[in-house]
């Protein structure tokens, strides 16, 4: 039997689209492109994928019967958040009739902190891998019909180099702009020996670095001529809806070509609506950009480039490839000049990739000059290196989207109204937004702020456990088995299963730290200098984060938080071949650990699931 299809309306995308039977609302928006936050990708685990639905729908799992749910009906009284019960799980739901569907707020925020901050302003030296050439050369006559390439070959004086075959289709077009002129001029883009684009004499052309991310990517558009930085923009990336952690989407590709193909195209999508809105900004069109440089962990890598990763997605976590590569742009499906590469970063192993290689690259400055120093990019996959006497050792850690505010149960990206700082008064919790609008939920900054605060005033314990009481822990409505949470405002509630999230989260990161010390025979206070990189570190409280143990109990003049350093790493790359050189080194140079081959791993995590006191922490001995 064929599916049947409904129609679901979106009023605020003013969008309709159609629904099959034997979908979830989740999937189907999804289909569509319209947003609908999932961080587990609608496996139905996470619960951050709620809609009002004003409609006819059936449960995916329960109960088959159709339920009705109509805004003119009586929320049940069952105590003063009882309204929440309408909100509904689009990933359980299927269309049973034409529907209207009310996102959550929190799926619509507009996002204000991206990946952008990179702390960089000055102009980039340059070695770009393309360079630029105006010539003029005679119009042809009959007399002198050489073909139009040879004509531009011998005005170089360049017999022996190649043309891109999508750029010589542009040639005609550029070197006639005035069929009456008896000399024709034009601009030739070459890397190496071949000629990658034309343009005309005087234009601007451009480099679009683009670092990759998990959660956001975000995109810089670079003057190929000066080095100068014209626009930056970051944006979720698209993949999100697959899910908000790294295996979540691995386990998703896995399933076949197909589903890989739509993680790829969706990274893709991203990037092609970086360069698009970029070049917008400045009054370009994506033709101008002629070298693009890409950098990412390894998951995203191989998804990007459309390689295998299942073995990427299971021990012992080998990744394909390790070296950087230079890619045709249109191979990949990026909507840039023709003949343009793209040079992607090379990964360290495991899920260490491009990206911290990057901000290995963009932070060296700070480390080298200490005889131990660690770089630490946090994110939902945490890579780590700890640098000593000129050896690197590296790890990532799978701390998972929570500190990003993924799988938090009220958690959402760093948008106007997200919670990003909470403090006690008079004991009484107080928190401030972003953009002091109403609180609509939890952003990473805040999720860390709010369990430092929670465990400081008394209301979680040492375990992480609830306090019995106190006028800010409510009992969570619905079928919750008395389960309670933390009312941090009138709809955003932080429950004891968000508590454990973080605390895993956490776990993760400092016996990465723990094994990685320990690896290069270092207790945590030799380190000089701890950088935290990313976006997120850049808005974090370290006091917070040595509160809770995500940080060891270093002087606080040793933390330096340095926004987004693999953007100015890929920038970097792009810019300049030597960079491109340094980077592949530095990767080469890291000694790459894979923490489940420690014996220790386990109990080194137990450890530090817990809130214990910085001075009741011995570091690892």
């Amino acid at each position: 039997m064929s599916p049947v299809s409904y129609r679901l309306h979106f009023p605020h995308v003013d969008r309709e689209i159609a629904a099959r039977d034997d979908e979830t609302i989740f999937q189907c928006a999804r289909r569509h492109g319209v947003r609908i936050v999932g961080a587990c990708g609608g496996r139905g685990a996470c619960g951050s994928c709620v809609i009002r639905v004003h409609g006819e729908v059936a449960q995916v799992h329960g109960q088959p019967d159709a339920i009705v749910f109509d805004e003119q009906d009586p929320a049940p009284q069952v105590d003063k958040r009882a309204d929440r019960r309408k909100w509904l799980r689009a990933c359980q739901l299927s269309a049973r009739s034409d529907c209207t569907i009310e996102v959550a707020p929190r799926s619509l925020a507009a996002i204000v902190r991206a990946e952008t901050d990179t702390g960089e302003k000055e102009m980039l030296p340059l070695a770009a891998a393309v360079t630029t050439m105006d010539i003029r050369v005679p119009a042809a006559t009959l007399k002198d019909n050489l073909a139009d390439v040879e004509r531009v070959l011998r005005g170089l004086g360049s017999a022996g180099a190649t043309v891109d075959r999508e750029a010589a289709r542009l040639l005609p077009g550029e070197l006639r702009r005035d069929e009456q002129a008896e000399s024709w001029s034009v601009r030739v883009v070459a890397r190496g020996d071949e000629l990658i684009h034309f343009a005309p004499v005087g234009r601007r052309l451009l480099g679009l670095a683009v670092d990759l991310g998990t959660t956001n990517a975000a995109g810089f558009l670079v003057d190929l001529a000066t080095g100068e930085r014209l626009a930056s923009l970051g944006v979720e990336n698209p993949q999100a809806a697959w899910g908000a952690d790294l295996i979540s989407r691995l386990n998703y590709a896995i399933h076949g070509a197909a589903a890989a193909a739509e993680l790829r195209d969706a990274a893709v999508a991203g990037v092609n609506a970086l360069a698009h809105d970029l070049c917008h900004s400045v009054g370009q069109t994506v033709g101008d950009i002629v070298d693009v440089a890409l950098c990412g962990n390894t998951a995203m890598h191989h998804l990007v480039l459309g390689l295998p990763v299942r073995q990427l997605g299971r021990a012992p976590f080998v990744a394909v490839v390790r070296a950087g590569l230079d890619v045709k742009a249109r191979e990949l499906g990026f909507t840039v000049a023709s003949g343009a590469w793209v040079h992607v970063a090379p990964n360290v192993g495991g899920f260490v990739g491009g990206d911290h290689v990057a901000a290995l690259l963009a932070t060296e400055a700070e480390w080298a000059p200490c005889r131990t120093a660690l770089v630490m990019d946090i994110g939902t996959n945490t890579e780590i290196s700890v640098i000593h006497d000129g050896s690197i050792h590296t790890a990532s850690a799978p701390s998972g989207p929570a500190l990003e505010g993924g799988h938090i149960s009220c958690g959402m990206r760093a948008a106007e109204g997200a919670i990003e700082r909470v403090k006690i008064d008079n004991g009484r919790l107080k928190i401030e937004t972003i953009g002091h609008r109403k609180a609509i939920g939890l952003c990473g900054s805040g999720v860390l702020d709010t369990l430092a605060t929670l465990h400081r005033g008394g209301l979680i314990n040492d375990a992480g456990r609830l306090a019995p009481a106190h006028a800010d822990i409510v009992p969570l409505s619905g079928k919750s088995g008395g389960k309670r949470a933390v009312q941090l405002a009138q709809d955003v509630l932080f429950s004891q299963d968000d508590v454990r999230a973080v605390q895993l989260a956490k776990a993760a990161i400092r016996t990465a730290t723990e094994l990685l010390l320990d690896e290069a025979g270092l207790q945590a206070a030799a380190i000089e200098r701890f950088i935290i990189a990313g976006s997120f570190g850049a808005y974090i409280d370290v006091d917070s984060g040595v509160a809770i143990g995500l940080f060891p109990d270093l002087p606080r003049e040793r933390f330096h938080q340095v926004g987004n350093a693999a953007g100015v790493g890929i920038r970097r790359m792009l810019a300049s071949t030597f960079a491109r050189t340094r980077a592949k080194t530095l990767a080469e140079e890291c000694r790459y650990l894979e923490l489940s081959s420690r014996s220790d791993f386990q109990k080194v995590f137990l450890k530090h699931i817990g809130f214990q006191k910085p001075q009741q922490r011995g570091d690892m001995k």
